[in-house]
């Protein structure tokens, strides 16, 4: 007999992982990045409080992190104006979102996300043996209404939605996430993916009374707060939500160095602030490469800047290539017709500038290939 004895699930699943990182391109590709502008990392680094804290915290690494993540639960909810009670902390937005649908996800259940929206919540999806129900974006945007008619037939237990998104950049304003979800069907909940939210414009976030039922909002301190390595992320829903995770929850599984870290950066208003200036800087320069090249840069309410080719899937992946062989770390949208795009992060002046570089020279070499 064959061991160990995977399950049938587990059987099921192909051999695959949400992303490639950019380690493992540089493991393969013998050569380490010039410019890292393809995980929507905070390039301007995290807070100096930050960083002092837990280099002051590494002394005390022997011990355990807090289990309950107490001291940053406390200013998270005098931050947000809710009780400890409606916020947990995890591994990032990718361990919450792995939480979340082992708490209401079981094998069969429906679930609705977008086609091309963010791919580790499909692969906790799948990974639990639910069944996902996508649909197509509307134009550049996720289709809230289209999500909630899906949810509807369906009968999904749980609805994705990034806003703003990832891989686009778009976004929507706060009335069309309330009326979202004044729409959803009774006992259907809204995964509100807020990872960007601080680098949107106001009007953005919504006003949801956090014992809604019908909804757990997620978010992060890996994008504004600079902190993506440390992975703290959070979520905000009612308590009876909230409490739930401690059935499932790694209840050790943040790093003691990075709770301490993440109170640090939540209290240094003034890096956020200039963070934010920082990132606004660097997207209007990231539209500007584009627009010098004949591309369009699609609006942004995130920290990374989606660029439309103008031609299609092949044509993109061929400038992709092209910008990854000069040394400069990019990505691109998965799935038509979003594909037609390479998204870049924004990031200090010397890396945009060698992408500025590495661009026309990508795109004569795809254009030259199509030939």
């Amino acid at each position: 007999m064959e061991t160990p004895r995977y399950t049938r699930l587990v059987q099921s699943l192909p051999a695959s992982v949400p992303f490639v990182g950019p380690e493992t391109q540089v493991r393969a590709r013998g050569a380490d990045f010039l410019a890292r502008l393809g995980a929507n990392e905070n390039g301007f680094g995290p807070s100096p409080r930050a960083i002092a804290a837990m280099e002051r915290a590494a002394s005390e690494l022997w011990k355990y992190g807090d289990a309950e993540s107490h001291d940053l639960k406390a200013a998270l909810a005098a931050h947000l104006g809710v009780t400890p009670a409606h916020l947990v902390v995890g591994e990032g937005i990718d361990g919450l979102l792995g939480y979340l649908v082992r708490l209401v996800v079981a094998q069969g259940d429906a679930v609705v996300t977008s086609d091309g929206a963010y791919p580790t919540f499909n692969y906790h999806v799948t990974g639990y043996g639910g069944v996902l129900h996508k649909v197509p974006y509307l134009g550049d945007h996720e289709d809230p209404s289209a999500l909630v008619a899906r949810a509807r037939e369906s009968g999904a237990k749980l609805v994705y939605l990034a806003n703003p998104d990832n891989p686009m950049g778009s976004w929507h304003g706060a009335s069309v996430i309330e009326a979202m979800l004044e729409a959803l069907p009774e006992g259907t909940l809204l995964a509100l993916d807020e990872a960007y939210v601080e680098f949107a414009p106001d009007g953005t976030a919504p006003k949801i009374d956090p014992d809604d039922p019908r909804v757990i909002r997620l978010r992060t301190f890996s994008k504004c707060y600079g902190l993506a390595g440390a992975r703290v992320g959070y979520a905000i829903a009612a308590p009876g939500l909230i409490a739930a995770f401690d059935k499932v929850r790694n209840h050790f599984g943040m790093n003691r160095a990075a709770q301490i870290g993440a109170l640090a950066a939540l209290h240094d208003g003034d890096w956020l602030a200039q963070t934010l200036v920082n990132v606004a800087r660097s997207r209007a320069r990231l539209a500007q490469i584009a627009a010098e090249n004949g591309l369009r840069a699609l609006p942004s309410a995130t920290n990374f800047v989606t660029i439309d080719c103008g031609e299609d899937g092949d044509f993109a992946r061929r400038v992709l290539a092209g910008v990854v062989a000069r040394g400069v770390f990019i990505r691109m949208p998965f799935v038509a017709p979003h594909d037609r795009c390479i998204r870049v992060s924004t990031g200090p002046d010397i890396e945009i500038d060698l992408f500025a570089r590495a661009l026309p020279e990508a795109l004569a070499e795809a254009r030259a290939g199509a030939g």
